[in-house]
């Protein structure tokens, strides 16, 4: 057994029937760890488990729904006995535009979904068991949260927020759980097609190694962030964005 081996721990992962949500569960799963990943919708998330086989199960389960999240806590301590890994993915961006273009109404799907609900979430799964036997929670944030951006005000005002959410639990919930962050950068995915679609080799030429990211690359930071590999590692946000956040390259090549 190795330090990264994740067998007989049990993780759930919200937002995980597709991207980076999919390939953390696809990783984990390797890591013989029992999945659990979550969708808006039942067949969502029974595609994503069958994808990631190795006995996961999903379970229809809105973000900020509530008793939603409470039954798919409860339905993965009674399958599997206990609630190891808590991967905080879900996201939306419904905001893009200026600040001062936006209205309440995308304000607090926005603030509900990428804030709120990492909150819920942590909270039911280290009262339900984290707190009492220990476990790793990883939340989603972003590089925009580091950065001010076009368009993205919204967006990166709660990955900033979840990047200071992050510290804040890590105190508060310690030493049992640690809680750590990933910080993407532009990878390819449906949520960031913006970004990158019709611009691709642009973003990859003002990226120092030359890419956009994998969901494989998250996904990998994401397994060493929950394994025992980094137990001594809390309350940190770990960069993933091939060294955009240097900027261009060009000038030193």
């Amino acid at each position: 057994m190795t330090s990264s081996d994740l067998k007989g721990r049990t993780a759930i992962i919200t937002g995980g029937s597709r991207g980076i949500g999919l390939a953390v569960g696809e990783r984990l799963a390797a890591a013989g760890a029992n999945v659990v990943v979550t969708s808006r919708k039942q067949d969502s998330a029974d595609a994503a488990a069958k994808q990631i086989g190795s006995g996961a199960i999903g379970v229809a389960a809105h973000a900020v729904d509530e008793d939603a999240a409470k039954h798919c806590v409860d339905l993965t301590l009674e399958r599997f006995g206990g609630i190891d890994i808590l991967v905080n993915n879900a996201g939306t961006n419904p905001a893009y535009g200026p600040l001062i273009d936006q209205d309440h109404a995308r304000f607090a799907k926005t603030f509900d979904v990428n804030l709120w609900a990492p909150l819920l979430w942590t909270s039911l799964a280290a009262k339900a068991w984290m707190r009492e036997h220990g476990g790793a929670v990883v939340n989603t944030a972003s590089i925009g949260g580091m950065h001010q951006a076009p368009n993205m005000g919204m967006y990166n005002a709660t990955k900033a927020a979840l990047i200071h959410v992050t510290k804040q639990l890590a105190l508060e919930l310690s030493p049992r759980v640690r809680v750590n962050a990933v910080a993407p950068g532009v990878v390819r995915t449906k949520l960031a097609e913006a970004l990158w679609k019709d611009h691709e080799d642009l973003v990859a030429g003002g990226t120092a190694l030359g890419r956009i990211g994998e969901p494989d690359d998250v996904a990998a930071a994401v397994a060493f962030l929950v394994s025992d590999e980094s137990s001594w590692i809390t309350g940190e946000t770990l960069v993933l964005d091939g060294g955009r956040l240097l900027g261009d390259p060009a000038g030193f090549r």
